[in-house]
């Protein structure tokens, strides 16, 4: 099997695969294949566990099925594209090499890749769309592709370090790093001050990813340009789960 990452602000990764060779992706990520790949669709790759693999996957944000691309008879190509301007990182994942990665994070990999939720919180109504905080736990063996939007920035915290980041920009990091949602202190900084009540604290020793374009600001920003009725709507949703979370906070 070879991989290329071809492109650069919307990169495609591209595999060639010998005969029998095969990758992992959850079900529609597809971009392009050739004729010789075989696409097998059903529940039980990447997770294993049987059907409690199944639904840890699930729990994770992926999707219930998952698809296996394998060339058949003779080599072949598959592609898989970014759905945002952004980066393509391979991880390699083995014993002492596992990942946690954003809930939006995963690509496609190789057959003994499983994934299942590493973390999950909830934010209150109205913070990432009403689902929460949610990461999802790489692990297995074999090679993992995961997708990242926006510019990428890496990190390698030492023992002890910490680091404050929006929930949104925590790309993927080591099972090694520690990680918590912490809540912004001070009521105003909270109503007033414009960048969430929440943060992620990341501290080490461990490598993280950060990407400067969460999806979540994107979709906040685009809330500008929706039709007006619309936008008032979600605006006062987005408003009341705010203030409801401080509320419940202070409780």
């Amino acid at each position: 099997m070879q991989s290329r990452i071809l492109g650069t602000t919307m990169p495609v990764l591209e595999f060639a695969l010998d005969p029998n060779e095969s990758v992992i992706s959850e079900a529609g990520e597809l971009s392009w294949m050739t004729s010789s790949i075989q696409m097998t669709t059903h529940t039980q790759f990447g997770g294993g566990g049987g059907i409690f693999g199944v639904l840890k996957r699930v729990a994770a944000g992926g999707s219930l099925f998952m698809t296996e691309y394998r060339a058949i008879g003779a080599p072949g190509g598959v592609s898989f594209a970014t759905k945002l301007p952004g980066h393509i990182v391979p991880i390699e994942v083995g014993a002492g090499h596992e990942y946690m990665i954003h809930r939006h994070g995963f690509l496609c990999a190789t057959p003994q890749i499983q994934i299942s939720v590493g973390f999950q919180q909830s934010l209150g109504a109205g913070i990432f769309g009403g689902d929460g905080f949610l990461l999802q736990h790489v692990s297995g063996t074999g090679t993992a592709w995961i997708e990242l939007s926006g510019e990428l920035i890496m990190k390698d915290l030492q023992p002890g370090e910490t680091l404050r980041v929006h929930p949104g920009h925590v790309g993927a990091f080591q099972v090694g790093v520690s990680f918590q949602i912490t809540t912004v202190p001070g009521i105003k900084n909270m109503i007033f001050g414009g960048d969430g009540i929440f943060l992620a604290s990341l501290s080490g020793p461990g490598r993280i990813w950060l990407q400067t374009l969460p999806i979540s600001k994107l979709a906040h920003k685009l809330m500008e340009y929706m039709p007006t009725q619309h936008k008032e709507a979600v605006q006062g949703g987005v408003v009341g789960g705010i203030v409801g979370s401080i509320l419940d906070g202070m409780k």
